[in-house]
């Protein structure tokens, strides 16, 4: 049923062209991030926001200890994204994530390995996982930008609302994504409506890998390590130079500060549950 989608196309596209492009739009994502990293000064602001939390460490953090929390980053914040407190937000960005790579990898190894001479010897398993990584991609991204991108009870936005670059690369994926399912789907009817999509499918990818410097595609790389920073400056004690979390029940912090009771009562940690009484719905 799922047939590779570039074996076709190889009789009409040299497959050292269609290399060439991947090669190429891996060249514009490296290039796009390191000028999004010069423009914003990324790389400066970690080495330096580090340096910081470094002097202010209270315990020394050993490698074993780094090389846990790099672990726990991979897992929580990586692969399961567990930040989003939200579950439709977390679930919405897994199938977009996992689709995308899924997508992304299945691609590359059709068009490196399976095409021309080698067209018609791709196992079944990988042109599936192509439109699988689409139709993924499309579920999460579509349930995004209709259903939780938006409240529009409350901020009156619309879901054809463009927000300019924050919203570029959520729209590069699902043009992508959604012009390579038309494009795969239509290859049987024939005639100039297939040629149409795959052509709309190439713009989409040229956008959305040549966009990297103006859009949000590189926070998939900064966020990994802001959260791996942030773990060791909880464990080394630096609190990411921000002031003592302190207990406000201990005897000494409320002499210290003795305004907490007049102001949080004489319980503070039974205060009510805060901004977790609704669940948080705005993004």
């Amino acid at each position: 049923m799922f047939s590779n989608p570039f074996a076709e196309l190889s009789t009409i596209i040299s497959p050292s062209v269609m290399q060439a492009y991947v090669v190429l739009m891996i060249l514009l994502v490296v290039g796009g991030t390191l000028l999004d990293i010069i423009h914003k000064q990324s790389a400066r602001y970690f080495f330096e926001n580090s340096k910081r939390a470094q002097q202010n460490a209270r315990r020394q953090v050993t490698g074993g200890t780094k090389a846990s929390l790099a672990i726990k980053t991979v897992a929580n914040e990586v692969l399961t994204s567990s930040e989003f407190c939200n579950s439709r937000r977390r679930m919405s960005h897994l199938l977009t994530m996992y689709g995308f790579i899924v997508f992304v990898a299945s691609t590359a190894l059709l068009i490196f390995k399976y095409t021309g001479a080698d067209a018609d010897l791709a196992p079944g398993l990988i042109p599936l996982l192509w439109h699988l990584g689409a139709l993924s991609l499309c579920a999460g991204g579509y349930w995004f930008w209709f259903s939780i991108r938006v409240d529009v009870a409350s901020e009156g936005v619309k879901w054809n609302q463009f927000n300019g670059r924050g919203d570029l690369f959520i729209l590069g994926l699902l043009s992508m994504a959604t012009f390579a399912l038309l494009w795969s789907f239509s290859r049987d009817i024939g005639g100039g409506i297939s040629m149409l999509f795959f052509a709309l499918f190439i713009l989409s990818s040229t956008v959305l890998f040549g966009s990297v410097y103006w859009s949000k595609f590189a926070h998939m790389f900064f966020k990994p390590a802001a959260a791996f920073q942030k773990k060791v400056a909880i464990a080394d004690g630096s609190n990411e130079n921000l002031p003592d979390d302190f207990d406000l029940t201990d005897p000494d912090v409320q002499a210290k500060f003795p305004d907490i009771p007049e102001y949080m009562g004489t319980n503070p940690p039974n205060m009510g549950l805060g901004i977790k009484a609704e669940p948080p719905r705005h993004f």
